[in-house]
């Protein structure tokens, strides 16, 4: 603990680390069974991904199908995107060091983010370029094409809906839809198999279309609603990841807990400032700006203060660091502070 004092104020500023948590942002062993469970559901997605990319592929070269190809392009992206969750996983478990006081757990939004320009780039906007070449040029298949197609797209199916029912029974595991998909790699996961599985039935459905009725501009347009899909879902994960990479605050509800603990601490004057931030998917930074009750002498101080530390830490085990700003009134605050007035309050 540092005390400074200039001008009658005196600040303390206090870390995580003798108030039971690590201060580092590291995990318990309960996040690290987490992520095992999130590693296993990528790698199913990422094994069911690579086999139907190279059947979507190789069907809808032979096949001539536009919608079929953009389904390739789909499942090339999210195999992509799978390895870049395989390494926010690793990476964004690394210990804190000197470079990184506050951990690697940004890591974590970090390759989700570039998760979501995976699916725009390779899968979105190829398949838009699809759809529109397929509308410019047109398109003629064999029925043994026809048939070809919709085989591969009826196995994709069941592999895209078997690694989806995969990644939904992680997140009830992990306590539902509010809990489940705070992680940004099972969120991801979950998004991407749902968006596959969505996207196999409009490529089915366009290539039936086209087939019944010899016009390639269902083909196409199945195409382009695959791309607009997966331009809506690259859009929405990449602002969750920029929100949380920018510095996102705790839920409301922990932030509330600490605010009521905070103010029944009968030490405190007042909270004048209550700031939080995620530092990981189960760290949280907590700063608080405080003043206490007239007549505490130094040492008083810093007892009341590392209380307080370990209190927050009990309250909201996801505060790994936590730092507070104590400060001394002046004689004319003092007189005007809410103890003297008789009421309690602050920020």
């Amino acid at each position: 603990m540092n005390r400074t004092t200039s001008n009658g104020t005196a600040n303390e500023r206090t870390d995580g680390k003798d108030d039971g948590t690590d201060g580092t942002g590291g995990t318990d062993g309960s996040g690290s069974k987490a992520d095992r469970r999130t590693r296993i559901t990528v790698l199913v997605a990422l094994a069911a991904n690579l086999v139907i990319a190279v059947a979507k592929a190789v069907g809808g070269f032979f096949a001539g199908s536009p919608a079929l190809l953009s389904e390739a392009a789909h499942s090339v992206a999210d195999s992509l995107n799978e390895v870049f969750l395989l390494a926010a996983l690793r990476r964004s478990r690394r210990p804190a060091d000197r470079r990184h006081p506050f951990g690697y757990g940004k890591e974590r939004f970090f390759w989700s983010l570039l998760a979501a320009v995976g699916i725009f780039v390779m899968g979105g906007c190829f398949s838009f370029f699809q759809g529109v070449e397929a509308l410019r040029t047109g398109a003629e298949e064999e029925p043994s094409g026809y048939v070809a197609g919709l085989i591969v797209l009826g196995v994709a199916l069941i592999a895209e809906g078997a690694s989806l029912l995969r990644a939904l029974h992680q997140v009830r595991r992990q306590g539902g839809a509010a809990a489940g998909m705070r992680d940004p790699a099972l969120r991801t996961v979950v998004a991407e198999d749902g968006t596959a599985v969505l996207g196999v039935t409009l490529a089915m459905i366009g290539m039936i279309l086209h087939m019944v009725t010899g016009q390639v501009v269902w083909e196409a347009c199945a195409s382009l609603a695959i791309g607009a899909l997966l331009v809506y879902v690259a859009y929405r994960l990449g602002r969750e990841a920029r929100d949380q990479l920018i510095g996102e605050a705790a839920d409301p509800e922990a932030s509330g807990r600490i605010r009521a603990l905070l103010r029944a601490q009968p030490e405190i004057d007042s909270v004048e400032a209550l700031f939080t931030m995620k530092t990981g998917l189960d760290s949280t930074l907590v700063a608080a700006r405080i003043d206490l009750v007239p007549g505490l002498d130094s040492e008083r101080v810093e007892e009341v203060s590392v209380r307080i530390k370990r209190s927050i830490a009990h309250t909201v085990p996801e505060a790994r660091q936590i730092f507070l700003d104590v400060t001394d009134r002046t004689a004319r605050e003092t007189a005007e502070s809410p103890a003297a007035t008789g009421e309690r309050g602050g920020a």
